[in-house]
């Protein structure tokens, strides 16, 4: 994708990129993917470089309100996609940077628990929760950002935070537990070593598995902590999409804010895995992510600071 270039001597396109970490945030976490966040920009750049900019006063509320429209119309536009897709749909994991992991609230907005959580939402209330709740936009700003009356904003922003609150993981394990049991995680699995991993499952353990039909993955959620720990303890002797298991390579990173697993073979990312935690500091679920299609961002390396 072609991205804008500025032009030392261009004050307005110096303009677009330095709020363009912002726009990608805010459409990262409305859209779940990092793909459509990335086309959501580029669009955010065409009618910025087409708009009169002497009558814009605020760069940075002018572009929030552009990209944030943009996302939720490609939202809607992609959710008859979602409904039709090959299994469990999982938000797009992205690499994250420090800035990200350092600051607790940025790093949680973005986690995919929550990503989770808000595809749930409908398109305004999605976005009217991102804008609300992680960018600290007034109610004024995000009804003329989305085109509704403040009122609907208010009460879209209600219904949001109440529907998230109900349904997100209610038991944040702290960083350095969170890393420690990802660690050890993945080193029991990569050994098969069955006793560890369930030690280090909670008894009503889920991994919810996204192939989108691209490669073969379990289509319902694996539940329990001896089958998930049966199901992870495999992976050091079978064979996974094709590839030996001399031939795959897994490495703990950071994506999506916390600590993150990433499987590579020979040729290509295969897969990633993320975690939550419960109230003891054990892995409540496995969002588990082999579609391909989705794996580009991270295949590519780069790193986002969404903080």
């Amino acid at each position: 994708m072609t991205r804008p270039v500025p032009r030392p001597d261009d004050p307005d396109q110096l303009a677009f990129q330095s709020h363009r970490t912002l726009l990608f945030s805010v459409a990262y976490r409305i859209l779940g993917s990092a793909a459509d966040a990335e086309d959501a920009v580029q669009d955010a750049w065409l009618k910025w470089s087409a708009a009169d900019r002497s009558q814009v006063a605020d760069p940075k509320s002018y572009l929030s309100r552009i990209v944030s429209n943009l996302a939720v119309e490609r939202l809607r536009s992609t959710r008859h996609r979602r409904e039709a897709y090959v299994g469990p749909w999982l938000p797009e994991p992205i690499l994250t940077g420090p800035d990200t992991a350092d600051g607790v609230a940025a790093a949680d907005s973005v986690s995919t628990a929550l990503l989770v959580v808000l595809e749930t939402l409908s398109p305004l209330e999605r976005a009217v929760f991102v804008l609300k709740e992680v960018f600290a936009f007034g109610y004024a700003e995000i009804a003329q950002a989305v085109e509704r009356s403040e009122p609907a904003v208010r009460q879209a922003a209600h219904r949001a935070r109440e529907h998230v609150r109900a349904r997100r993981p209610r038991f944040p394990a702290d960083r350095a537990r969170r890393r420690e049991v990802t660690e050890r995680f993945l080193a029991a699995a990569t050994g098969g070593d069955l006793n560890t991993l369930m030690e280090l499952l909670s008894p009503d353990v889920t991994v919810w598995t996204d192939g989108g039909g691209k490669v073969r993955q379990a289509l319902k959620p694996v539940v329990g902590r001896q089958t998930v720990a049966n199901w992870f303890a495999a992976l050091g002797t079978a064979t996974y999409q094709g590839v030996e298991p001399g031939a795959m390579r897994a490495e703990l990173t950071t994506i999506n804010g916390g600590p993150g697993v990433v499987f590579r073979g020979p040729d290509r990312v295969m897969a990633t895995l993320t975690f939550d935690f419960d109230a003891e500091g054990l892995i409540s679920t496995v969002h588990n992510v082999a579609n391909p299609d989705k794996l580009r961002a991270v295949e590519d390396g780069t790193r986002y600071d969404l903080g």
